[in-house]
């Protein structure tokens, strides 16, 4: 019976142990997928910026970047009223 008993805890231990690891590695791998989705994040804003300076060297400022836009069609609706 004692036997047993120390099976059945072993065995509980061990399957705490196995849960914990399981926990851990599920955290390493949310922080793993957060830095990654953050880099792309930063990707993207980095290509954006560099496509928006590429085409307006191109066009040689005739076209405006759409945040300069926005602000002039603003500032022409605030003269307007």
């Amino acid at each position: 019976m004692k036997l047993n008993s120390l099976g059945t805890a072993a065995l509980l231990a061990l399957s705490l142990v196995v849960v914990s690891g399981c926990d851990q590695v599920e955290k390493s791998a949310q922080q793993v997928l957060g830095k990654a989705t953050e880099s792309a994040k930063q990707a993207i804003d980095d290509t954006h910026k560099a496509a928006e300076q590429a085409l307006s060297e191109a066009t040689q400022g005739l076209i405006k970047p759409e945040k300069q836009e926005d602000e002039a069609e603003e500032a022409s609706d605030t003269k307007e009223t």
